[in-house]
């Protein structure tokens, strides 16, 4: 570990160390506390947790387009230049 300091105003120290006493921790200990769930708030989700995501919607829709699979580019594309709102519709003939 790394030691460092922090500046806090009167009240919230005051309000640690009562924390602290009450759980009987250091008020080091709660602030490690804090840090980590601070910066597990802020994070982004895991890898792990995007596949996760992104798995579960496998398979689940269905374009009605039978070349997706071989034409996804062409298909963005058109969709895009459509104004992105537009689904892509089937090629004709």
């Amino acid at each position: 570990m790394v030691k460092t300091q922090v500046q806090l105003p009167e009240a919230d120290l005051a309000e640690l160390r009562r924390l602290a006493a009450e759980q009987g921790v250091s008020v080091s200990e709660l602030v490690r506390r804090g840090v980590k769930q601070v910066l597990k708030s802020e994070a982004g989700p895991t890898r792990e947790e995007l596949w996760d995501r992104a798995s579960k919607v496998i398979g689940k829709y269905n374009s009605g387009l039978p070349d997706v699979a071989q034409r996804h580019d062409d298909y963005l594309a058109d969709a895009f230049s459509a104004g992105c709102g537009v689904a892509p519709q089937p090629p004709r003939g």
